[in-house]
């Protein structure tokens, strides 16, 4: 545990203590503790995944359920009733290709932002690096998008849609997804140990954060001089990214991509900055 802070504490007449806590520093990230812990990072997204599935009836069904009656409603009612524009694909692929990274912010979201308060117990009785309780939440959601892709390829297999080189680009955008939630995650997850109000707030604000990403709709109705403000919303060039590698679009997307790449980047760093410095008082506050 090099990059932890220990101490050798010898009283007279006594055995010498080892005392190990977080690095003293906050700002040295020490992201390598993440490496030497990367066997407990294993365990832990195991252990999430495990435990989400637990005594349930119909286990990964789940995850192509939720994304399938999303698509369902979101095509009537955007699709059908509201005649929402679908860039030239069935709106049902459209939302669905959409959907996916989409969910897997969310749930990634929401359960690394209740991550430190759930993980109570392990705090306050041993020392690792904290950062690994949001990390493997996030994570964990991986299980579940891997599964509902089989759904959009076989939607998109039904409507002969089959994508071009551009695919290769999906790891990317998925990437993004996931930092994007881990970034937002961090200052969910700290500020929940102090405010529980932040675990009551997160279904409104998941909500809202929806409606102002290009999930039902497409990002081509905010007119060109909004798009650069637009894309601070780190999950509008997510969503147009992958729409671009999966839908086959000609152009990748432009200043949305490029003005959420900064904003995400901004969100991490800041996160991992904060998430660092009020660390070693969870174990007291939690």
């Amino acid at each position: 545990m090099s990059t932890a802070n220990a101490r050798l504490l010898q009283e007279p007449g006594r055995s010498p203590i080892l005392r190990i806590g977080p690095a003293r520093s906050w700002a040295a990230l020490n992201l390598r503790e993440l490496v030497e812990f990367r066997e407990l990072l294993y365990f832990l997204v195991w252990r999430d995944i495990k435990v989400r599935y637990k005594q349930t009836a119909l286990g990964f069904a789940w995850a192509l359920l939720q994304p399938l009656f999303m698509m369902s409603i979101f095509t009537l009612v955007f699709g059908r009733f509201g005649k929402l524009p679908s860039d030239g694909v069935p709106y049902s692929v459209f939302t669905l290709a959409a959907l996916l990274p989409w969910q897997l912010f969310a749930h990634a979201l929401n359960e690394s932002s209740n991550s430190l308060v759930a993980s109570e117990r392990l705090i306050s009785k041993v020392y690792f690096p904290r950062l690994l309780i949001p990390l493997a939440a996030v994570l964990g959601g991986l299980a579940d998008f891997g599964v509902s892709l089989l759904l959009l390829a076989g939607l998109m297999a039904w409507y002969g849609i089959v994508p071009g080189i551009a695919v290769l680009a999906l790891p990317v955008f998925t990437v993004a997804a996931i930092l994007t939630a881990f970034a937002v995650g961090l200052w969910l997850s700290a500020l929940n140990v102090q405010y529980r109000d932040v675990r009551y707030t997160l279904t409104f604000l998941t909500q809202l954060w929806m409606f102002a990403t290009p999930v039902a709709y497409s990002a081509s109705l905010v007119p060109a001089e909004w798009r650069a403000l637009y894309g601070l919303n780190p999950m509008v060039g997510v969503i147009e990214g992958f729409r671009w590698a999966l839908l086959g679009r000609s152009t990748p997307p432009g200043v949305e991509l490029l003005t959420s790449a900064v904003a995400v980047t901004l969100l991490l760093v800041a996160g991992l900055y904060y998430f660092r410095r009020v660390e070693r008082t969870f174990a007291d506050v939690i």
